[in-house]
């Protein structure tokens, strides 16, 4: 009996080691690397804001707020641009909960009178060859140029302007709600409304 004990303790014991080896390990992991990822991730936003938006000479990052987003989404980051002090719009970074297969996220350059400037595909999940060609300039250069005013963001399958991918109507619904999320966070960040 005593025997039994001794095996069971002996095994508690070494599960105990083994746990703490593996969290310290793991710990020690995640704070090399912390750094880097998050430089990564600054490094890929501001990739996609100079993607979206013509030469600024601010620092949009620094510049960045927040305004709630659509009922039911998280709020969205709004990146304004400046060249020599003067406004040249703003980069939004956007998302749809509605893709085929979850979030698309997006960043969209807006100018000053509301016209979309370019499009970036941040993060998304789409099936490789239908919903992943949101990325390609095919799709998403319809809607450089276009003033969501006079541009209706729905595919045309629902009555809007929008041509979908053939065979991704999905992502391209989606792919079209985050531009809208995104144009009317714009016209609040327009009117100065905020979230800080």
């Amino acid at each position: 009996m005593a025997k039994k004990e001794s095996t069971f303790i002996n095994m508690v014991i070494t599960l105990f080691v083994v746990t703490l080896l593996a969290s310290t390990a793991l710990g020690f992991v995640y704070e090399v690397t912390k750094e880097p990822i998050a430089k990564a991730k600054l490094a890929k936003k501001t990739a996609a804001i100079k993607n979206v938006m013509p030469d600024f000479s601010n620092n949009p990052v620094e510049a960045m707020y927040k305004i709630p987003g659509p009922e039911g989404y998280d709020s969205l980051e709004i990146y304004p641009a400046e060249n020599n002090g003067k406004d040249i719009g703003a980069a939004v970074r956007t998302y749809s909960k509605k893709g085929y297969a979850g979030e698309v996220w997006l960043m969209v350059g807006f100018n000053p009178q509301g016209e979309i400037i370019n499009i970036d595909v941040l993060e998304h999940k789409e099936t490789p060859g239908l919903g992943t060609k949101m990325a390609d300039a095919q799709f998403k250069d319809q809607f450089t140029g276009k003033h969501p005013e006079e541009y209706n963001l729905k595919v045309k399958k629902d009555g809007g302007d929008v041509d979908a991918i053939t065979a991704a109507t999905i992502s391209s619904r989606a792919f079209a709600e985050a531009v809208q999320h995104a144009w009317e966070i714009y016209q609040k960040a327009d009117k100065g409304e905020s979230n800080e």
